[in-house]
């Protein structure tokens, strides 16, 4: 199932929850809608699944206009961040419920009913618990009975709305794949909700990273994180160092690094000297033997897989972020207090009238 979002806008009285938004979704994809609280994720989600109507625009679903059909007619399976299961039915019942409740010419048999749970209790891996009760379920079973709920319609497209937010980390880690899995298995539309940067760059096909109802940026994980195509995509995604710098004829030295300036949204990038901040990764920093910027170590964290320093450069007002592996940072035998240079690796440089905040 192909969907197309055209040019959609939705107010709630004078706020703009979403605006202008246009995105086609590919048969088979697994897309995120990235972005922090407000951003307009949920709503453009449920205008989707048609829980809610635009105020403009258009969603269709395989070219046909969905605004003349309901949520039941447009075969989309919903899963909520909180669950939403009826606490008094057992898990069978929770996911036989929508098979229950189906118009009367669609209605399948109990036998059939019973057929299609057991089926998809053994997919999401509960069926010996078909009769236990929400109560007795952990977070993450409680979450793959709803999407076994989900499921159970025989969607064409499935949407998730921050569908492990509730869970600790680990049991996030192992459902992600999960789900990833089953995605893929089924060959579903998937279009899943998410402020969390780890999660949609692993899971999903596509990113859109969200801002005030409009989109930033869309592209593969690896396009959004390596080519942040503004300073609010590469802040929100993974940590960088916004460093201040001077842009002299439309570029910008950092430690000995030449850096041209990037228009943002159509900007001008001014011709003379003006203010502006480079944007640099932490494992983009290198500790050089004789590199153009003295920094000082003010922080060491070396535990887990990469070493972390926070150094003290001057002229920039926050501490420097630096990020390396383990052995690089056994061998340079580094110390709080200690004296170092560093080097960009790379670096991008947007004029300070572009840079939020």
């Amino acid at each position: 199932m192909r969907i197309d979002v055209r040019d959609v806008t939705k107010r709630f009285d004078s706020f703009i929850a979403v605006r202008g938004f246009t995105l086609e979704v590919r048969p088979g994809e697994l897309v995120a809608l990235l972005g922090p609280s407000g951003s307009g994720k949920t709503t453009l989600l449920r205008i989707i699944a048609g829980l809610e109507q635009a105020d403009e625009g258009q969603v269709l679903f395989d070219g046909d206009d969905s605004a003349a059909k309901g949520v039941g007619e447009r075969r989309v399976g919903f899963v909520f961040q909180h669950y939403a299961l009826f606490k008094h039915m057992t898990v069978f019942e929770n996911v036989a419920f929508g098979l229950r409740v189906a118009p009367a010419e669609r209605r399948m048999s109990n036998t059939d009913i019973k057929t299609r749970v057991m089926s998809l209790l053994s997919l999401v891996q509960l069926d010996t618990l078909a009769a236990r009760y929400p109560s007795q379920l952990s977070g993450g079973q409680r979450q793959r009975v709803a999407l076994a709920r989900a499921l159970a319609i025989e969607p064409l497209v499935l949407l998730l709305d921050e569908p492990f937010g509730a869970l600790d980390a680990k049991v996030r880690k192992e459902l992600r794949r999960w789900l990833r899995r089953l995605h893929d298995d089924m060959g579903l539309t998937s279009i899943f909700v998410t402020h969390d940067q780890e999660e949609a760059l692993e899971l999903a096909d596509r990113v859109v990273v969200m801002n005030q109802g409009a989109i930033e940026q869309v592209g593969t994980p690896m396009e959004v994180y390596d080519t942040p195509a503004t300073p609010f995509v590469y802040e929100f995604l993974g940590n960088v160092n916004r460093i201040p710098c001077t842009i002299t004829g439309g570029a910008a030295t950092l430690w000995g690094l030449a850096v041209k300036a990037e228009s943002v949204n159509g900007a001008v990038v001014p011709p003379g000297d003006a203010p502006g901040f480079a944007y640099v990764r932490p494992h983009d920093i290198e500790i050089a033997a004789g590199g153009a910027q003295k920094a000082v170590v003010r922080h060491i964290g070396a535990a887990g897989p990469t070493a972390r320093l926070e150094l003290e450069v001057a002229g920039v007002p926050a501490l420097v972020e630096v990020q390396l592996s383990r052995q690089a940072f056994f061998d340079l035998h580094l110390r709080v207090g200690q004296a170092i240079a560093i080097t960009a690796r790379g670096a991008r440089v947007f004029p300070a009238a572009s840079v939020p905040g």
